[in-house]
């Protein structure tokens, strides 16, 4: 016998609720559509950021893009070190020098290749940062900053005064990137790796004592952590990937000079870091990809555009204070579809 059978209820759940077991890193699914789920941002991210030189309308547009990873790198280093380390740390201009002029130096001054200057600046730039930041890792906060805010300051006079590495005139004629092709799909490999590699990392072991050093750095010296030790690895990892914006953006200019220290290069990621939501990794890198597209865009007004930042800027501290990025992410895990009880 036959009995009929009434449509079943249904109810909405949230997306995420299947997901039985979450870190930051590591997931339980129990379906495909559970990992579409997790694995939508991340290919709308590398996608999105691999197909955006084919959008460009022409050439300068494209070069913009590049000059876009290029503080994309240097925002994403700064939320690192800041947000998980706890230096505040405004040498983003400092790393950018030291790796523009050792790539200009082994390159006019040593006929080095770019594919071997590059590598070549991002390490010795960064251990030679790395020593020079050394003595400052007793100070936190504001005194940090402070203190690495000087060193571009103090390099750049130092150059212009004894006229060295070719002065305020800079060193020029230097090996450029092939193509602009080239110069796009090697600038935004390089954040994608980066960005998910420093994602893995503070996920890991290592994450978890860095935060101790951020949190309270006596008590982690108490429980026998090497302070200076671990604010080393840090700092070296940070100012690897600024001296890599250097050593890249000399290359795609075929020019080092004194500009390579403008304090744009520490102000600006603490910016797209304000925008795009500071302590999320991917934030920092995509204020950056707002904010710089945004400033050609405002060219044409000159000196006004800083009015525009200070606005920008007040408006996000006071209305917006996350940043985009963690606002998005908590919407997301919140939206919600419908499912048979």
């Amino acid at each position: 016998m036959l009995t009929q059978v009434g449509p079943r209820e249904r109810r909405k759940e949230r997306l995420d609720r299947g997901l039985k077991v979450r870190t930051e890193g590591i997931y339980a699914l129990s379906s495909g559509k559970e990992a579409l789920y997790l694995l939508a941002p991340r290919l709308t991210l590398i996608l999105g950021l691999l197909i955006l030189p084919l959008l460009m309308p022409n050439l300068y547009w494209q070069r913009v893009i590049c000059i876009t990873g290029v503080f994309g790198l240097l925002s994403l280093a700064f939320d690192f070190l800041a947000n998980y380390v706890g230096l505040i740390c405004l040498g983003g201009a400092l790393f950018m020098g030291v790796g523009g002029y050792i790539t200009g130096i082994l390159n006019s001054l040593f006929g080095m290749p770019l594919v071997a200057t590059i590598p070549a600046a991002t390490v010795v730039g960064a251990v030679f940062s790395t020593v020079l930041l050394s003595p400052c890792f007793p100070l936190r906060g504001i005194y940090f900053a402070i203190v690495t805010l000087m060193y571009p300051l103090a390099a750049s006079r130092i150059i212009e005064a004894l006229d060295i590495f070719g002065g305020t005139e800079g060193m020029a004629d230097l090996d450029t990137l092939p193509n602009i092709w080239f110069a796009s799909y090697s600038i935004i490999p390089v954040l994608l790796v980066s960005l998910f590699a420093l994602r893995r990392l503070v996920t890991e072991d290592i994450g978890l004592v860095l935060r101790g050093l951020k949190d309270n750095d006596q008590a982690a010296k108490a429980s026998g952590i090497s302070i200076t030790r671990y604010k080393a690895y840090s700092t070296f990892i940070a100012s690897a990937i600024g001296c890599f914006t250097g050593a890249y953006l000399v290359h795609l200019y075929g020019w080092a000079g004194i500009s390579l220290f403008a304090l744009d290069f520490s102000i600006l990621p603490i910016a797209a870091s304000v925008i795009g939501g500071m302590g999320t990794l991917v934030g920092p890198v995509l204020g950056a990809f707002i904010l710089i597209p945004l400033t050609e865009l405002l060219r044409e007004l000159g000196t006004l555009r800083i009015v525009f930042y200070s606005l920008l800027l007040a408006g996000f501290i006071v209305f917006n204070p996350e940043g985009l990025m963690t606002y998005a992410q908590r919407k997301y895990h919140q939206f919600e579809h419908w499912v048979e009880v």
